[in-house]
């Protein structure tokens, strides 16, 4: 099954972004069948061949979750963005002392207090 995505390149820190068609079990930077174009994440720049993205949607080629919500927001395809990632819930560990729940207080009735009995005055 063939796939559109990004291909990193560049180096450590200074990183850009080729569009590629390729089969989906080839490495990411691996060999690829067509260049579509180039992403500069530093300068948001895209360069990309509309004619060729549309060629190969309608071939029924797969894109990344990436690479559909970058070409939305450059206005190259339209549709609704996909989610690209999701968060991993860490789950705080059940541990013995955080299951057992100290035992509530027991909050005494208010007692309305007496007034003192007042020492006459001699």
């Amino acid at each position: 099954m063939l796939t559109m995505r990004l291909q990193r390149i560049g180096k450590r820190g200074q990183a850009y972004f080729r569009i590629v068609v390729t089969e989906h079990t080839k490495k990411p930077q691996g060999e690829f069948l067509e260049l579509l174009g180039s992403y500069d994440p530093h300068k948001k720049n895209l360069q990309a061949k509309k004619e060729r993205i549309e060629h190969w949607r309608k071939q029924g080629v797969n894109m990344s979750a990436t690479l559909h919500n970058l070409l939305i927001n450059h206005n190259i395809i339209s549709g609704e963005k996909k989610t690209s990632w999701k968060p991993k819930v860490k789950e705080k560990p059940t541990t013995p002392a955080q299951e057992a729940t100290p035992p509530e207080k027991k909050e005494e009735p208010a007692t309305p207090e007496t007034p003192s009995e007042e020492k006459p005055a001699e």
